[in-house]
């Protein structure tokens, strides 16, 4: 019987390996430097080897462990290695993108440390996952789990494919310049400009020049031809915000815009073909303004092919614990800080309130508490003066269900948390039974990771 030979193994059989696996792996040198970088490791990150090898880890990464809990820091100062850490890093799109790190020293034949070893891995589909799992809805930043929201964002494909006027309605605050732009994002126009245009803000002179622009000699000072948002958004899409606080004049103006698709700057005589898409947005009730002659009704046709109508916070407060814990990443990222949440008692108060400025409010309260709050969870000294000793109505009946499960669940997220996914800590900490814990995490669909935190004590800060 013929023997076959085995092929020699390469020299470069763990640089082969490395290439070939899914985890990202680098590995720095006492600097902080990045001495190596795989293939997943930049298709992770978005970042080609050549930018990445050479510079400090944290200017590659951006995550939120770099400044006060590097896994990899913690890694080289004690020798020992650390396992599935989850956190996130900020890849070349600036999209954030959830990860867990495991990490190690890296050393010669003869024991001595060279550098650390970090592999990671993309948990978005996990983390997808999750966010359907526990009943959340996102897109853009736009996070929500309620019902109404729910309803008005699964249509939100479908409008954005369809380039039909769309009129958004919602009281201040709502976040209708962020479901135009989501639209936006979403339609085949999104390579082209988005405008938004608060109508409310200029005088109609001055608004029908900025939308329209103005030939040179058209008014005093007008030196030289300006185009106008029609113009420079060509393919695009603008936002009209508040318009129903336009004079009739240039609502008159703008219909012969949406019907002609076309229309004359200031000062000129041959009309311009405009293909834009006009989103228009309102606080205010466009049909009771008809009505009332103040608004045209022919151009509320004109705009209300499709009407996506944006509930008050007031209304929909199972989503605060969601907006807050949206509103503390990104502002942790902005300031480079590690706050870890909301503790009960400012929960509560937050629950509570009626939100009179909608999200925009709530964004405000939690920036007023990231000035006064460097580090842990955001208590209640830390929000605005007077807010926690105001009086605090109740709840509806109707969502005070909604209200106490989400109250909950931030709380027993935040235990698991800070006490690394360990069950049975977590539940010391909340005061309760470890078998309370786990009735109580199946009832409200929280997800938990694969580890379970027993392996390693709790980090303290």
């Amino acid at each position: 019987m013929k023997k076959t030979r085995s092929a020699p193994i390469p020299d470069n059989v763990t640089e082969i390996i490395l290439e070939s696996i899914s985890d990202g792996v680098f590995t720095v040198d006492h600097e902080w430097r990045i001495m190596s970088f795989n293939r997943a490791a930049e298709a992770i990150t978005g970042i080609p080897r050549a930018e990445a090898i050479g510079r400090h880890c944290w200017e590659v990464f951006r995550s939120n462990m770099c400044e006060d809990d590097c896994a990899l820091k913690r890694t080289m100062k004690e020798g020992t290695s650390l396992t599935n850490s989850s956190t996130y890093i900020i890849n070349s799109d600036k999209k954030r993108i959830p990860i867990t790190v495991s990490t190690a020293p890296l050393k010669s034949k003869s024991g001595e440390i060279l550098g650390g070893v970090e592999t990671f891995r993309d948990h978005s589909l996990v983390e997808a996952l999750r966010k359907r799992l526990d009943g959340r809805f996102q897109i853009g930043d736009i996070v929500s789990r309620s019902d109404a929201m729910h309803e008005m964002l699964a249509i939100l494909p479908m409008v954005a494919e369809s380039g039909s006027s769309v009129l958004l309605e919602g009281e201040t605050g709502t976040g209708k310049e962020l479901l135009a732009r989501a639209i936006h994002t979403a339609s085949p126009r999104k390579n082209k400009p988005f405008v938004a245009i608060n109508c409310s803000a200029l005088p109609d002179t001055l608004l029908e020049s900025e939308l329209f622009g103005y030939k040179a000699g058209a008014f005093t000072n007008a030196v030289k031809d300006k185009p106008g948002y029609f113009s420079v958004t060509e393919g695009g899409t603008i936002l009209l915000d508040e318009i129903g606080d336009t004079s009739a004049a240039f609502q008159a103006k703008l219909l012969r815009v949406l019907e002609d698709q076309a229309f004359v700057p200031l000062g000129a005589v041959k009309e311009v073909r405009s293909d834009v898409r006009v989103i228009a947005a309102t606080n205010k009730n466009l049909i009771d303004r008809v009505a009332d002659g103040k608004f045209r009704q022919d151009l509320f046709y004109r705009i209300n092919v499709v009407r996506m109508c944006l509930p008050p916070l007031r209304e929909r407060k199972e989503d605060i614990p969601l907006l807050i814990e949206h509103f503390i990443e990104k502002m942790n990222m902005v300031r480079g800080k590690a706050i870890s949440g909301v503790d009960t008692e400012a929960l509560h108060i937050l629950m509570c309130h009626d939100y009179p400025g909608n999200i925009r409010e709530l964004e405000n309260i939690i920036e007023h508490a990231f000035v006064l709050c460097n580090t842990g969870p955001i208590q209640a000294h830390h929000l605005p003066d007077g807010f926690a000793r105001q009086h605090l109505p109740s709840c509806e009946p109707a969502s005070l269900t909604n209200t106490l499960n989400s109250t909950e669940a931030v709380a027993i997220m935040n235990a698991l948390k800070q006490n690394s996914y360990n069950r049975l800590a977590a539940a010391k900490a909340l005061g309760m039974h470890k078998s309370t814990l786990f009735r109580k995490i199946k009832r409200l669909g929280i997800f938990l990771p694969e580890i379970d935190g027993r392996s390693k004590p709790p980090q303290r800060d």
